[in-house]
């Protein structure tokens, strides 16, 4: 009797976590990547992993510290039995990796070092110097490594992932992936697909992510029928190297470790960044938000970073948009221990040493926090039911997501340093319940139909390669078409929203789809061909293209990432006391209205027409009810105070 088999599409962290339990528990895993598994874009996270530590327990910290910082973070927009789940095991991960060989950093007495994170007043994150992510992704691999040995895992590196096989109860079967060497298709038959393939941040051009970081494999399964959640909610984080190819991330380790972001008074002051003295610089976040400083939340950051440079025209260049972020005052050891990976990243290509001269950045796209959309099993406690077939389960039976590409955990706006906690919590939970899902499925079908459904999927994906090499010459350039693309998405799809541009912008990536479908290839050949895999990847870049943009159009309110001036609360600004506090109860009214209509997930599904149908999911607050988003904001102690009043009156309501 053949053994149970489950592909696992990504080998970052998420997927490298999900394949190692899944062979601790006598699954084999076909474990595919579009690159080698060490070089998986999980390798680039920077800053650290988050989780309640001894240190952070002894100033009153705990778990459900860090489930309320997540889901107050994400304002509210996720599911908390995952997060709280989440942040209850975030301290078992972390010895878990400390076990198996990442080198953390370490305090003089032998404990692991920690280091501040945005969103949050605790110390929380652990860091391996400024490569954590890379460190991570190497131990996971030594582990797969040895489950490889044994035959329960079998890596494809470098194949694409073209679509999943689907029998006539809509059930996975399998996949359809082109190895991207000898450019042949194959069928792989599974009992389950898990999809940890990240996210879609070349949407957006030039952002922080890879360039295989194209959403693809999401996007061929959002086009066979599995939902998609939240798409209008895209992480921009606030510093990173502008440069003409790609935005280069300067993590917020940075910030964390003392770096102070900063413009000068006077605008385009020509003089040095360290010649400029501290009564005639303005550290605008510092000033804004005293009780968080420089470690607000990165969608906070971001657009204060656009406000200062945009509004009130301060940006340090009149070239182009940026502002001083400042590690040039910490101990050279210091930097040189914990921060020397990010420093050399901006050493070599702006080349300046910012040990000595304060960095010049600006946001850019890092993240997607929305993603497909995926089940869970909710205990009686709040938590998750560990083992459940539901847990990250989709509605399409037997796939899968996890990692950055579901929707479960961050909300509106991840919190730094929860990425990397998260990828590997949803990789080793999600595993015992497909573990059961394919343990408990009804028979194999017969050979014949078995033969039949594999080869027909293999024979279409075929056809659809052949007809893309055989288009005609002088199509449009689908390398130009993705910038096109690109520039589109940033300008007016990210920091800040009008839905007239999200209006138009829709009608022209509706019609660059259709361009992108006649799109030449300047390379016909039948080996390792880029050429036919990225404009393979790039048609596949619309659906989603698209389903971010309506999102954003139909969501008219403020939350998180997804900003429309239009639709900003009201301003509490009045010179007169009482006047002050009737602007504050409104405030507090149109955020309970604002929640009502809004505190929703968006659900997204592909029409056979090619376009995305929404619809809203109501989301599980019931462990931490919503309250409003201030981070210490100057003047939102008296919005605290009137919503305070507000519940303690609704309190004593019920009661009586």
């Amino acid at each position: 009797m053949r053994k149970r088999r489950v592909v696992v599409v990504g080998g970052g962290l998420a997927g490298l976590a999900v394949a190692m339990k899944l062979a601790e528990l006598d699954v084999d895993v076909a474990l595919m990547s579009l690159s080698k598994v060490k070089r998986s874009h999980s390798a680039c996270a920077q800053g650290g992993i988050n989780s309640v530590n001894i240190l952070t327990r002894q100033l009153g910290d705990s778990e459900w510290n860090h489930f309320d910082d997540t889901v107050y973070g994400g304002d509210f927009l996720a599911h908390q039995p995952p997060v709280k789940e989440l942040a209850y095991w975030a301290p078992q991960i972390i010895d878990l990796m400390d076990r198996l060989g990442v080198t953390f950093n370490r305090t003089p007495e032998g404990f692991r070092d920690q280091r501040r994170f945005g969103g949050t007043l605790y110390s929380r994150t652990a860091f391996a110097g400024a490569t954590t992510g890379q460190q991570l992704l190497y131990a996971l691999d030594e582990q797969v490594r040895r489950w490889e040995a044994t035959g329960h895992v079998t890596k494809f590196e470098m194949w694409d992932f073209l679509g999943p096989v689907l029998d006539d109860r809509g059930r996975c079967r399998g996949c359809v992936a082109q190895d991207m060497v000898s450019m042949k298709i194959r069928a792989v038959e599974a009992d389950a697909l898990v999809l940890a393939s990240g996210g879609c941040g070349a949407i957006f051009g030039r952002s922080t992510n890879s360039i295989a970081c194209n959403g693809s494999a999401v996007s061929r399964v959002f086009q066979a029928g599995v939902h998609y959640a939240n798409g209008e909610f895209i992480q921009v984080h606030p510093t990173a190297i502008p440069g003409a190819d790609k935005l280069r991330l300067i993590s917020e380790s940075a910030r964390g470790e003392g770096g102070r972001v900063w413009v000068p008074r006077t605008p385009q002051d020509p003089r040095p960044p360290g010649e400029i003295p501290e009564k005639e610089r303005f550290y605008f976040l510092e000033h804004r938000y005293p009780t968080y400083g420089n470690l607000v939340p990165r969608d906070i950051a971001t657009r204060e970073v656009f406000n200062v440079c945009v509004k009130e025209h301060l940006s340090v260049d009149s070239e182009r948009m940026c502002v001083y972020l400042d590690v040039s005052h910490l101990p050279r050891e210091l930097l040189d221990r914990k921060l020397a990976g990010i420093l050399e990243i901006y050493e070599k290509f702006q080349g300046v040493d910012p040990r000595r001269t304060a960095m010049k950045i600006f946001p850019a796209v890092h993240y997607t926090m929305g993603g497909l959309w995926c089940d869970y099993e909710r205990t009686a406690e709040g938590g998750l039911a560990i083992g459940s077939p539901r847990n990250q389960q989709t509605n399409v039976s037997g796939i899968f997501a996890i990692g950055e590409c579901d929707y479960h955990f961050h909300g509106a706006n991840r919190l730094g340093a929860n990425s990397l906690v998260a990828c590997v919590f949803s990789g080793l939970t999600a595993a015992p319940g497909v573990a059961n899902y394919v343990n408990h499925l009804p028979r194999h079908p017969a050979d014949e139909e078995r033969r039949s459904l594999f080869e027909g999927s293999q024979r279409r994906h075929e056809a659809r390669y052949k007809a893309m090499l055989a288009r005609p010459e002088g199509g449009p350039n689908p390398y130009r078409l993705h910038a096109r693309l690109g520039e589109l998405m940033t300008r007016v799809a990210t920091a800040i929203r009008h839905n007239p541009e999200l209006e138009a912008a829709y009608a022209e990536v509706c019609e660059m789809e259709e361009q992108a479908r006649r799109a030449s290839l300047s390379d016909r050949g039948d080996w390792a061909n880029q050429n036919a895999v990225f404009a393979r990847a790039l048609e596949d870049m619309f659906p989603l293209a698209k389903t971010i943009l309506r999102g954003a159009l139909a969501r008219d309110e403020c939350r998180g990432a997804h900003y429309k001036p239009e639709f900003t609360m009201p301003q509490v600004d009045a010179d007169d006391p009482a006047e002050r506090r009737r602007q504050a109860e409104i405030w507090c009214q149109r955020f309970e209205e604002n929640n009502r209509k809004w505190l929703k997930s968006t659900v997204a599904r592909l029409s056979s027409d090619g376009e995305p149908q929404l619809s809203y999911e109501e989301v599980d607050t019931t462990l931490i009810p919503p309250r409003p988003r201030l981070y210490g904001v100057v003047g939102g102690e008296l919005i605290e105070e009137a919503w305070n009043s507000r519940q303690a009156t609704a309190t004593a309501q019920e009661r009586s």
